[in-house]
């Protein structure tokens, strides 16, 4: 893919090794949710988007794990998990899911110990962005140490960090939300 970098200059865009060449942490995850909760003070209940997941350390050394999960719409808003969401929201996923050892990504940042033993459950939630969604993309960051270094305009640098991008196809509309199957359309490594 060829891309043009705030107009000066045309060049191949990066991609990510075929193998890694850094350290990387194993992700597992289910496919996207929505959940409706009453929050205090609201004067109709509050639709969210969760996905939760599983991140394990199976290299040699411990690593830091600072997730940065991005929801980009078909119009190309990007939304960040877990900003200012109501704890109630975790909470009501929680029960949901069952999973009594699950942590919000604010909890879950931090050192990820070596093996499966110490490998955590997660779950990133965003605001329902509107009714219908057709098509997203969920950008999941923080997941491996392979970086590259561009030039950007003024001579400031770009870092671009290998990124997990995750494509969902929805097929519900906003009379029958959440009722129809949340598909997944993709998933490969990218640099962004």
């Amino acid at each position: 893919m060829i891309f043009l970098l705030s107009g000066m200059c045309l060049a191949e865009f990066p991609k990510p090794s075929i193998y890694p060449i850094s350290w990387e942490l194993k992700f597992t995850h289910a496919k996207p949710q929505r959940i409706v909760v009453n929050i205090p003070g609201q004067s109709t209940p509050q639709a969210f988007w969760y996905m939760t997941y599983t991140v394990q350390n199976d290299g040699k050394e411990e690593r830091m794990f600072l997730p940065d999960f991005q929801m980009v719409l078909e119009d190309g808003r990007s939304i960040r998990s877990d900003n200012n969401i109501s704890p109630l929201v975790f909470d009501a996923i929680k029960q949901q899911t069952g999973d009594s050892l699950l942590q919000s990504s604010l909890k879950i940042a931090g050192t990820i110990r070596v093996g499966e033993d110490e490998a955590k459950d997660g779950v990133a939630i965003w605001p329902e962005p509107m009714p219908r969604l057709e098509h997203f993309t969920i950008f999941v960051q923080g997941l491996s140490g392979e970086a590259v270094t561009l030039q950007g305009p003024h001579n400031k640098p770009i870092i671009l960090r290998k990124t997990l991008q995750l494509n969902y196809i929805f097929r519900g509309d906003e009379f029958y939300p959440g009722l129809t199957q949340v598909d997944q359309d993709s998933e490969e490594w990218v640099m962004r």
